[in-house]
């Protein structure tokens, strides 16, 4: 049921999540964020470009009567004006995995990667894939990158996905704080387990009905040793990207603190990309980082770029 009202909308987030972002944000950025959690959020896609191309999915939509907005930031991204997931699902270039569904937001943190051919890759909580797939097609399916997941039905789902868009990537059951590799990669994709802080929907209790200060506490002990497992698996000179779909700080900021204060070798590359000024941004406490704020566009997302200096 769809909340009546901003005071409705209040009322049903969690009490935490309330004060937290009260704590963090000034009250401009506070009422941003909760009409962010109010609006339906659009449906968006990504090509393939293992199978396709832009030109032929925008044919292939048009065909059905499927009408689209391009994307500023992403060329292979588009905005659906008048269909649902669902509809799309039923359209053969989704079956044949020519596209697939994902949140704007989420595309970002491949895109800052910005993975080349012939890199070796590492996506350290892989499932459902598509981040995954992304680094895949960025790449013409030409990098070598392996996927880790620690839940077993997690990891059936991000198979079934890889296989789908045709990626030839080695996925691993495991937590990604306890893989080993005789090689170190030359990139790594952290998107990190979270609390989930900028994907609420108040109009969809699923969304939050988990959310507490104990899995913000969990998540952030967590986020903290998978990103001290990349740092030992990332060449010198070479990148990490850590992302969460969260907007609090305890998951982000501080995690990137502690990182920054026990390894001297580790620095924060500021983002930048063509299309960063058309994204709507959040405040953060560190200089480059990216925190983008919930809106009918967007998810609330963290997207941050550390280097190994040696």
């Amino acid at each position: 049921m769809k909340a009546s009202s901003y005071k409705e909308a209040i009322k049903r987030l969690p009490q935490y999540l309330y004060d937290s972002l009260i704590e963090q944000y000034d009250v401009h950025d506070v009422d941003k964020i909760i009409k962010g959690y109010m609006v339906d959020r659009v449906t968006s896609l990504r090509i393939n470009r293992i199978k396709t191309n832009i030109n032929f999915v925008m044919e292939e939509l048009k065909n059905n009567g499927i009408k689209f907005d391009r994307v500023g930031f992403f060329p292979d991204a588009l905005i659906i004006k008048n269909a649902s997931e669902k509809e799309i699902e039923k359209l053969k270039i989704y079956e044949d995995g020519f596209i697939y569904l994902q949140s704007l937001s989420s595309m970002i943190p491949p895109l800052v990667l910005n993975p080349k051919e012939n890199e070796r890759i590492l996506d350290m909580a892989a499932a459902p894939g598509g981040k995954t797939s992304e680094l895949a097609s960025l790449t013409n399916g030409k990098s070598n990158i392996i996927a880790l997941e620690l839940d077993p039905i997690r990891i059936q789902k991000l198979d079934y996905n890889l296989n789908k868009q045709g990626c030839n990537i080695k996925t691993i059951l495991i937590d990604g704080r306890k893989y080993s590799d005789e090689e170190l990669f030359d990139k790594i994709l952290l998107d990190a387990p979270c609390s989930g802080s900028g994907t609420i929907d108040v109009n969809n209790k699923v969304t939050y009905m988990a959310f507490s200060e104990r899995l913000v506490v969990k998540s952030s002990k967590t986020q903290l040793g998978l990103l001290k497992n990349a740092i030992s698996l990332i060449k010198p000179k070479e990148e990490i990207i850590y992302s969460t779909c969260s907007i609090l700080k305890k998951e982000n900021e501080d995690v990137l603190n502690e990182i920054l204060k026990e390894y001297p070798n580790m620095e924060i590359v500021p983002i930048s990309f063509k299309g960063l000024e058309l994204l709507p941004k959040l405040p953060t406490t560190i200089k480059g980082t990216l925190v983008i704020c919930p809106n009918e566009l967007f998810e609330g997302f963290f997207v941050s770029r550390l280097r190994r200096k040696y």
